[in-house]
């Protein structure tokens, strides 16, 4: 089974690696939308795989960490492109949620990306 919790956060970046003229090189802003994902086995007595507020109370800090800041000065995100923030969001929420199986980012309603630790 798996289960999950979307949280959103707003932050802006700008790309250093991509060409002069491409117009994520320039500093711009996204109301991300991320999906942490748990899978697990559902537990006969309560019913679930795990409290949706247990997901929230592990996971708010490490959004807390990046809403409303510039992500290019937050250490391991310089190049802070969408693969590069499910990678650091995964890094830092695993250790404390071993059921993790995935982070999505969408950093548009059209575009983003799913990470699943490999």
């Amino acid at each position: 089974m798996e289960l999950y919790k979307i949280f959103h956060i707003e932050a802006a970046h700008l790309l250093p690696k991509v060409p002069e003229n491409h117009k994520c090189r320039r500093l711009h802003g996204h109301s991300f939308e991320i999906k942490v994902t748990v899978s697990g086995t559902v537990d006969d007595n309560l019913g679930w795989v795990m409290d949706f507020a247990e997901i929230s109370r592990l996971s708010v800090p490490v959004m807390d960490q990046l809403d409303h800041y510039y992500l290019n000065e937050i250490p391991g995100l310089e190049n802070p492109t969408s693969e590069n923030l499910a990678i650091w969001i995964w890094q830092r929420l695993k250790p404390a949620l071993p059921c993790l199986a995935s982070i999505e980012i969408a950093e548009t309603c059209n575009s983003g990306c799913k990470y699943t630790g490999q």
